[in-house]
């Protein structure tokens, strides 16, 4: 291992070649089970399901799915906010044979067809929310999708009826008119749980879930992940969870999830990793930065996985200062680079170091890591998890690997990489080197001791008057401004130098306003001449994808509808 130059820097006693147990999907919470049957899986809305009743509640759900006809080749859709008909539903599917295909409630209607046509989603399960249901109800029909399953907000709840009731009252949920083709969620659990057991003959080889990729152009991809992808990334996290020390205890963690499950992110280090390790999931619907302190404070959360929005806005709330966050033991930031400064701030409050890392969909979200304890390398978002290999492509010549230290377009080979891209060969074939490696698209180097830094995407880089320049490091040098909280850099159009740098800012609470002059005058020791911002926007809000990433294709999205307006 003498090529990877991130050994060296790996925490005492553990190894980058530790092995990796891969399984089925559905095998962690068979595990899961026998090893903390009494302990609450799920805590949702005021009542707790124990590891024994979860699963009792999946073995349901899969002879329902299998009475519906899901079986090995069958894909089934999962539109669901983080509510347990989705823990139940995700590996009841899988227990079924089925494959799960997951849709992000904020997709476009145009989105939405083309996923349950391109995936081949027969049956869905939703819930009755005037935000969900009637998006799916106009797709049977006119798509391939035949049988919608759905269920109610509060079914799980500690009080099903009143919570029902006043989602009805308040508009939020809407009347189902159950058929042929649409069945309650009580309906398809309406059983004794015996189902036909499909054994997983090749984990590496057989698809368990349809994860769309965001993308920054045309329709979304699926990326096609394994049984074995989706549980090398599980046991990835769970050994970059505890590098360094950390104390996490199976089967006393409490996890507290807002990020949404129907993302890679939270699919893998939330659910999957919680249930792995028998941790308690503290489901919340939506992130509320209020809700989330009084949750860490009164729950005794211990992780805290989240992205750079949801930490900020932690950290920055009125009552920060008037709640406990010392429970907490494992929080990671993923999605998007982390400001230092933010990083500084949430260690101070809360006593936890707040680790980063980086993935992709096409890599089950892992990637690198930064280890719970030593010194961070500010700016860089970590170094390789176990068995991740890295290599770094010349952006000019993709042939050429770029030496240590050198700019190139990272990519990576290991077992949690996606076997490829659902139905779309070209697409597999242009994404991946000659040798294995995924091509990534994100542009970065790393150092002597193995840490990774990513520079920007290759697809977000500017031409400026024959200078390359790099968005990520300009959106840098502004987050060192005081008044600032977010920012995204986009490029403009330039007679003379092509394009130009122009920065969308949102300011912090009670900010004054910052002019285009004062924020360049803040600027001129941090950025070369050819980086400087020609032009700035101040904006209330700034579009973030479902998980809370700071998301430029929105950014250009807006835009582009502005200007249509205009």
């Amino acid at each position: 291992m003498q090529n990877f130059p991130w050994i060296k820097s790996y925490p005492q006693g553990v190894r980058w070649d530790d092995a990796l147990n891969l399984t089925s999907v559905q095998t962690l919470l068979d595990n899961a089970v026998q090893q903390w049957p009494d302990q609450p899986a799920i805590d949702f809305m005021g009542k707790k399901l124990s590891y024994r009743e979860l699963s009792a509640l999946v073995d349901r759900a899969a002879a329902g799915f299998q009475a519906l006809g899901v079986k090995p080749g069958v894909h089934v859709g999962l539109y669901l906010p983080n509510t347990p008909h989705y823990v139940i539903s995700f590996f009841g599917i899988l227990k079924a044979g089925g494959t799960v295909v997951n849709y992000s409630p904020l997709d476009a209607e145009k989105v939405l067809e083309h996923k349950v046509d391109d995936s081949e989603t027969d049956i869905l399960v939703t819930l009755s929310l005037a935000s969900l249901y009637p998006n799916m109800k106009g797709l049977l029909g006119k798509t391939r999708l035949q049988h919608l399953v759905v269920g109610t907000l509060g079914e799980f709840s500690a009080m099903p009826a009143a919570v029902d009731a006043k989602m009805a009252a308040d508009g939020q949920s809407v009347a189902v008119a159950f058929d042929a083709q649409q069945h309650s969620f009580e309906q398809l659990l309406a059983n004794d749980g015996q189902h036909q057991v499909w054994p997983v003959a090749d984990v590496t080889k057989t698809l368990a879930v349809l994860q769309y990729t965001g993308g920054t152009t045309g329709l979304p991809k699926g990326a096609m992940l394994s049984h074995g992808n989706v549980t090398a990334a599980t046991q990835q996290a769970m050994l970059t969870a505890t590098l360094g020390g950390t104390s996490l205890q199976t089967g006393c963690e409490r996890m507290l999830v807002v990020l949404p499950l129907f993302h890679v992110y939270a699919m893998v280090v939330d659910m999957l990793l919680g249930i792995q390790i028998g941790a308690e999931l503290v489901l919340c619907v939506r992130f509320d930065p209020g809700a989330a302190l009084k949750d860490i404070a009164s729950r005794r959360i211990t992780c805290f996985p989240g992205v750079p929005t949801m930490f900020t806005a932690v950290v920055s709330h009125p009552d920060v200062a008037s709640h406990d966050l010392r429970s907490l033991k494992v929080c990671n930031s993923g999605g998007a680079p982390m400001p230092v400064e933010l990083l500084h701030r949430f260690e101070a409050l809360t006593g936890c170091h707040l680790t980063e890392g980086w993935g992709m969909t096409e890599t089950a979200s892992l990637g690198t890591f930064t280890p719970a304890v030593g010194d961070a390398k500010p700016g860089s978002c970590g170094m390789p998890a176990p068995h991740v290999r890295l290599q770094f492509a010349d952006v000019a010549d993709p042939s050429r690997i770029a030496p240590q230290g050198e700019r190139g377009e990272i990519t990576i080979a290991g077992p949690n990489v996606m076997m490829g891209y659902w139905k779309n060969p070209k697409a597999t074939a242009e994404s991946f080197t000659p040798d294995g490696f995924f091509r990534t698209g994100d542009v970065g180097y790393m150092d002597e001791d193995g840490y990774v830094y990513i520079v920007d995407r290759t697809k977000d880089m500017l031409l400026c008057g024959g200078f390359n320049v790099y968005p990520r490091l300009i959106e840098d040098a502004i987050y060192a401004h005081p008044l600032v909280q977010e920012v995204m850099v986009i490029g403009i159009a330039d007679a003379y130098r092509g394009e130009s740098p122009k920065a969308y800012i949102k300011l912090k609470a009670g900010a004054e306003p910052i002019t285009l002059e004062s924020l360049k005058d803040f600027l001129k020791t941090r950025l070369g001449k050819h980086e400087m911002i020609y032009a700035m926007e101040l904006r209330d809000d700034l579009p973030k994808t479902a998980v809370g990433k700071l998301s430029k294709k929105m950014l250009h999205d807006q835009l582009a509808q502005e200007t249509k307006t205009a």
